[in-house]
């Protein structure tokens, strides 16, 4: 997994006593991280090692952004936090309503209202549930198309903030079944444990971190075989159960077309994003514009971005 912070941001003075606020879905709700009475997550592991810091969690397993938006943002800004995580999407992609537009609107308003107070926004692009589930390639691709057009929209936004950003979208950190849970969609309490190292580092050289990382090793052992079945005849089957509803009818449409028209579908896609990032361009009130090369010193999704301000579209969405 590859850890990378955006430099557009300013760098504040060290800082000891620090708000925290944590916005997002069931990864930073904790899920996959069981401990007494609940779920802990890297964003309490992160808060947890760092002396003075204060830390509120108001995500919630099964959030989208219109959530986040609508519920968790406004309650974010009544505790002014000088830290703000705000990591979600992978749900939206899940929903037939999916619109990268409004993934883009609702984003944007969402980090402008943070960073218009000085908040500093940590953000993340994540893998695709596809990938994750292990998906045959015609159901996998339609949610990987999805996930990359989030991430994409997520790296412009994070330039344009000045936001951390850690990158957990690698092959090599899906891939790594060590670091999830039994459900295969939430990290462990190692993956746990590694977001949250990764995103010390990022905060540290951004002098917002002068604790130490929490220890990379689980005090638990990971579930075994049973454990996985288990979940996977109980739990698993219901959260299916939930998606189907929704989204599995479509996605076996989107599956067939996916094996008549995949460079069709693709193009579309890249129109589709190239229209949603028009729709937070540098005249939108509080923006900061774009990112350019500049600012984003290689990373992934740089190139669609700026294959989206030139009108192409075409080019491969990346991230």
């Amino acid at each position: 997994m590859t850890a990378l912070a955006l430099a557009a941001g300013p760098v504040p003075p060290p800082r000891r006593e620090l708000r925290f606020a944590a916005l997002g879905d069931s990864l930073t709700e904790g899920v996959g991280d069981p401990v007494s009475g609940g779920w802990r997550g890297w964003a309490s592991l992160l808060a947890g090692h760092q002396p003075g810091w204060e830390f509120r969690n108001f995500a919630a397993s099964g959030a989208l952004i219109l959530d986040v938006l609508e519920q968790q943002a406004p309650l974010a800004r009544e505790f002014a936090p000088h830290l703000a995580s705000v990591v979600v999407g992978v749900n939206d992609t899940l929903r037939r309503s999916f619109d990268i537009q409004h993934v883009a609107v609702r984003l944007d308003t969402v980090y402008e209202g943070l960073a218009s107070a000085g908040t500093v926004l940590l953000t993340a692009c994540l893998p695709d549930p596809g990938a994750m589930l292990g998906l045959p390639g015609p159901l996998a691709r339609p949610l990987a198309r999805r996930q990359r057009a989030v991430n994409t929209v997520v790296h412009s936004l994070s330039s344009r903030y000045g936001a951390v950003h850690l990158h957990l979208a690698d092959p090599a950190w899906v891939e790594d079944r060590t670091l999830w849970s039994a459900d295969r969609l939430h990290p462990g309490e190692r993956g746990h444990r590694l977001i949250a190292a990764r995103c010390h580092a990022l905060l540290a050289e951004r002098g917002l971190a002068p604790g130490e990382p929490p220890p990379a090793e689980p005090e638990r052992p990971p579930p075994g075989a049973a454990a996985s079945l288990y979940w996977l005849a109980t739990s698993g089957t219901a959260w299916l159960g939930r998606r189907s509803t929704d989204l599995l009818p479509q996605l076996l449409r989107l599956a067939g077309e996916e094996l008549r028209h995949t460079a069709r579908l693709d193009l579309h896609a890249a129109e589709a994003l190239a229209a949603a990032l028009s729709a937070v361009s540098p005249s939108r009130p509080g923006g900061q514009g774009l990112p350019t090369g500049a600012n984003l010193r290689g990373v992934p999704g740089a190139a669609c971005a700026a294959a989206a301000r030139s009108g192409s579209g075409t080019t491969p969405i990346t991230g």
